[in-house]
């Protein structure tokens, strides 16, 4: 497992972190339960299939193909700060043009206001060391979000958007194979 640390410090976007976890019945507890937010993925973010350098795009090209293959969250509050504990799945898969070695998928996380404008965000990279030989990968990566807020009204408006970043050809590519 990687674990990243994005610290996130707006009131808005501790909205988002506060769901999923503390079962127990003190307030703090309370809050993280009622505001952790499920978190996201974006469409067309999904999955990436990345090619060999060079003008080829057929089958043969294929250097690997990712896919996110699943999110989870957990989240704490102490004294006017909620930590998320997000965990982001990823499974890739050599194509038969894969370079022995590492190949670095990369992914975003952001966190999104009432109105759906990134508030904070970072993008990271997955590492698998692929091969003929050694042809699939998966991983989960951890990442800790620290949010800072003043009241707890604060939180109820944001969310978490996780996805995998295709180039502009990438994401043209998966919007064709998603039409077939």
């Amino acid at each position: 497992m990687n674990r990243r640390h994005l610290t996130l410090a707006a009131p808005l976007v501790l909205a988002m972190a506060l769901g999923a976890c503390g079962r127990s019945g003190n307030k703090a507890d309370q809050l993280a339960s009622s505001y952790c937010p499920n978190p996201f993925v974006v469409e067309d973010a999904q999955s990436l299939t990345r090619f060999k350098p060079g003008p080829g795009r057929d089958p043969r090209d294929i250097a690997f193909q990712a896919n996110l293959t699943g999110t989870g969250v957990a989240c704490s509050a102490r004294a006017g700060k909620l930590e998320i504990e997000l965990k982001v799945r990823i499974a890739v898969s050599a194509g038969p043009a894969v370079t022995p070695g590492t190949n670095s998928v990369p992914y975003f996380v952001r966190v999104l206001n009432g109105s759906g404008g990134v508030t904070q965000g970072q993008d990271f990279n997955a590492d698998f060391r692929l091969s003929p030989a050694n042809p699939r990968g998966a991983s989960v990566e951890e990442i800790t979000l620290t949010l800072f807020y003043n009241q707890p009204s604060d939180l109820g408006t944001f969310r978490v958007a996780v996805g995998l970043k295709p180039t502009p050809e990438e994401l043209e590519y998966n919007r064709r194979a998603a039409a077939r």
